[in-house]
């Protein structure tokens, strides 16, 4: 049975949830989910520019599982930009 799931705290404040390409309707695009968790760890990391360990201190998570998220995240936005893919986050 695997460990429940830590709470973890997540600062950012979403004006839009939906991005997608110029001139595409959304009905005709496929989806890339990415949860409110993998958004702060991008947020952290890459916009904050704060090293792993600092991160995943303010997330309240290890740095191991911080850098799991991060890595999901950054696979998943290169996926959406490569693919022509719409991402949408949820939480």
């Amino acid at each position: 049975m695997a460990r429940p799931c830590k709470a973890r705290f997540i600062d950012t404040r979403l004006k839009v949830s939906t991005f997608k390409p110029l001139g595409i309707p959304l009905s005709g695009l496929d989806l890339v989910l990415l949860s409110l968790a993998e958004l702060e760890a991008l947020r952290l990391a890459d916009f904050e520019g704060d090293q792993q360990e600092q991160a995943a201190t303010k997330m309240n998570i290890s740095r191991p599982t911080f850098g799991r998220i991060v890595a999901r995240a950054r696979r998943k936005i290169a996926d959406a930009l490569l693919h022509g893919k719409a991402i949408r986050i949820s939480g």
